[in-house]
């Protein structure tokens, strides 16, 4: 599905970016894809790739379009040269450009190239790709084009190609799928190192690497919960705005991702604490020394695991629909939640998360509090999604249903 829509903006917009995080698929997709009849030009942090960053517009002279530029970030001289060139002829299909951060180059493109490109943000597996079932429309798009023909139609088959443990264990980045067990752990440190002092030395000013290692263990281990940045930074002794500046880092490189609260009062919506996750669980796990799967199950952060795979999926499934849904999460004051609000349509679509194989109708009471505030609202029937294995009425208007349902 991802690579029809790649193939569809290359026909209509002269400059297609593609970002994401480090190990995602962005060299696999562009390599499988376009690049099959495109030249590609990956570009290097350390040597200058045929003098791109010294002479931009030779480097370009020597590559005429179509031409694919993979990690873009490492030669931001180019991006005024291809918007020059933009301007003078607006033909579709010009450049590929993928890049491994929306800090500093990503954002000087989108401003750049205003008008001229189109992003397209690349995520890890989700698990209909993990199951190799890329064909498949996801189950939630069918949810919020219409839950009652969603409800209506036979839904049995599961995406799982492994347990959940493992599968939160090993975490969604494509490598992790293929690696045995026994290796999983140094692929992730890897990973992690590989991040924080090449990535996040690059991009951003932090003098204390050792401390930003820290703080994304801190941020991993409250992964699923309002952030709270006075707290975040008093627990490391960083100030809130440096909380609060070294968040939008994790964000930036695609870590870190974040849901408003929801409001009637469209200024409340600014506010209001938002609710944050981390990326991806594999990385939370081998934050907090989670040495195998099955330690999972009895981990103080079980539920907070499953919950932001589960949120994780949701925007994963939810990312090729044009335009995209608002995320949302709700708390009141009394204490009454709901995990995660989708807006589609004019509709809300309420959903519970719950770690249990058997959910209640007393896990819908957030859902039943939150249609009582907002009676005006056009709320579609609530979702308990859980590790349970079939769809189950719970209440008048809610249902529980497997999270790796097909």
């Amino acid at each position: 599905m991802l690579t029809d829509k790649l193939y569809n903006l290359a026909e209509f917009f002269p400059v297609v970016v593609i970002s994401g995080a480090r190990q995602v698929g962005k060299s696999t997709l562009i390599q499988n894809t376009l690049g099959k009849k495109t030249e590609i030009v990956v570009f290097d942090p350390v040597i200058d790739i045929e003098n791109a960053r010294q002479d931009p517009e030779l480097f370009l002279n020597n590559h005429p379009p179509p031409l694919i530029l993979d990690e873009i970030q490492y030669a931001p001289e180019l991006v005024a040269s291809i918007k020059r060139r933009i301007d003078r002829d607006r033909s579709p299909g010009q450049y590929i450009l993928t890049g491994s951060q929306q800090w500093g180059v990503m954002k000087s493109m989108s401003e750049s190239l205003a008008g001229r490109a189109v992003f397209l943000d690349l995520y890890s597996f989700s698990l209909l790709e993990i199951g190799r079932h890329d064909s498949t429309t996801p189950w939630i798009t069918n949810w919020l084009r219409s839950p009652e023909d969603f409800l209506a139609a036979s839904r049995t088959q599961r995406t799982a190609v492994t347990t959940l443990y493992e599968q939160l264990w090993r975490g969604f980045l494509p490598e992790a799928q293929f690696l045995h067990v026994d290796v999983i752990p140094d692929f992730l440190n890897a990973y992690q190192r590989t991040y924080i002092e090449r990535d996040v030395r690059l991009i951003a000013d932090v003098s204390d690497w050792q401390l930003f290692g820290r703080f994304l263990q801190l941020a991993c281990a409250l992964t699923a919960q309002e952030i709270n940045y006075s707290q975040l930074g008093r627990e490391l002794g960083l100030t809130p705005q440096t909380a609060q500046r070294w968040m939008a880092i994790l964000q930036s490189t695609f870590q870190w991702f974040e849901f408003p609260a929801y409001s009637g009062n469209l200024i409340k919506r600014v506010s209001n604490k938002p609710k944050g996750y981390i990326a991806d669980t594999g990385l939370a796990c081998q934050a907090q020394a989670i040495s195998t799967p099955r330690t999972i199950g009895g981990h103080p952060l079980w539920g907070a695991l499953f919950e932001t795979a589960v949120a994780a999926e949701l925007k994963k499934q939810t990312a090729l629909l044009s335009p995209r849904p608002n995320f949302y999460h709700w708390r009141a004051y009394s204490g009454a939640e709901v995990d995660i609000l989708i807006e589609y349509d004019g509709i809300f679509h309420p959903i519970e998360i719950k770690a249990k194989t058997n959910p209640s109708r007393r896990d819908t009471m957030g859902i039943s509090a939150f249609r009582k505030k907002y009676p005006q609202l056009n709320i579609a029937p609530g979702l308990v999604i859980a590790p349970c294995e079939k769809i189950v009425q719970l209440s008048e208007s809610d249902y529980a249903v497997p999270w790796d349902l097909l």
